[in-house]
Order: structure tokens, then sequence, then C-alpha cells
């Protein structure tokens, strides 16, 4: 195996790996909780969002030229009004708002810190722009009694909070998508977490 490494493009620079992108998202979502029964068409349609906006940010783990993990970012203003939405509800302003897209990485690639570099990455980004005072994140909520959650099933709850981040009830959202065995799409609840990125007191 190649050696890892870690790359940052910010914005249109990400052009070249589009396609590696979304085909990256589309094996990785298929798993649980998202359960993503994604297609190139939908995926360029969501990659628009991030490509158009000149301050977001992609984090690329590559073997050797292949593209086997990445995470996403950008300014909560550059967003969809679905995720806009419940942050100007409860009186946050999108504008000081960082927004975390996924983090998506082939299994056989975990497991070795880098959905902690994930967050590091986008989190040293975010404080560079000097403008942000929240990165934010959103999860899917899937009912406990699911018949495709796995017995297994560890929530990653536990890492977030480790990170710095707290979950939010009262800020949630709904983002529609095909599920596996699905006819059609169907809103899916989404809920986020948010941790501050102004300096403590102190520090």
């Amino acid at each position: 195996m190649n050696a890892l490494t870690v790359e940052r493009y910010v914005g249109d620079a990400i052009a070249p790996h589009v396609p590696a992108l979304a085909e990256l998202r589309i094996r990785v979502f298929r798993e649980w909780p998202y359960l993503y029964d994604g297609d190139l068409h939908y995926e360029a349609h969501y990659l628009e969002t991030y490509s158009r906006s000149p301050e977001s940010l992609f984090v690329l783990v590559l073997d050797g030229e292949r593209v086997v993990g990445a995470s996403t970012g950008l300014p909560m203003a550059d967003e969809t009004e679905e995720f806009k939405r419940p942050f100007l509800s409860q009186g946050y302003d999108p504008e000081r708002i960082f927004y975390f897209g996924e983090s998506v990485l082939l299994p056989e690639y975990r497991g070795r810190g880098l959905g902690v570099r994930f967050f590091t990455e986008r989190e040293d980004y975010a404080r560079g722009l000097k403008r942000f005072s929240h990165a934010a994140f959103c999860g899917v909520q899937r009912p406990l009694d699911h018949p495709r959650r796995p017995a297994d099933y560890v929530p990653l709850d536990a890492f977030w909070t480790r990170r710095g981040y707290v979950k939010h009830p009262e800020l949630e959202t709904t983002y529609t998508w095909k599920d596996l065995d699905d006819t059609e799409q169907s809103p899916k609840p989404m809920t986020f977490w948010l941790k501050s990125l102004e300096p403590r007191e102190g520090a």
C-alpha cells in the first residue's frame, strides 16, 4: 500500500477530483445510517453547491493517486435554504457559521486517525478565515427499531462530543434522498451539532 497523503483544495480547484469524490460518496453512504441509493446526477447537483463557493474546502485522502477519503466544508451562507433555515429561526447568523459537510472514508482505511484529521483540517481552515464563531454539521436521525440498523452499530455521538461538539435538538432540518430498497425519495430528519471556534479566555 502506498503512503497516504492528505491534501486541501479550495473552491473550484476540486473540479478534477469531482468524479472520484462522487463515486466515493455513493459507496460510503450506502452504509448505515444513511442508506443512500445515490446516482451521479444527484451527486453533481450536490457537489455544485460546494464547487461554486469560493471558500469551500475539500480535504482529500489519497492512496497514491486514488481518492480513498474526503471531507468537506463551506460557509453556511453559501449553503442551501434547508440548512440555513433552522439557524435563522433560532437567531443565529449564517454569516458566522462554517458548515462541515460529509466525512467519507473507505472501510479499509478507517482506524488510522483520519476522522480526527478531517475535523482538525476543517476547523483550522475555518479559523483562518477569521470571521466564523462556530463550526456546525448535522447527522441523520434514524429510528432505533429501523430494520436495517446493524446490531453492533455504535453511534458517533461520543466521538463528536470528544471533539468539542454539542448536539442541538432545536436545530433540525430535513434533507431528501432515496434509501436503498425504496422506489422514491423521502425526507430525513437531520439534527445539527455546534462547536465554538472562538478562543477560550486565557487560551
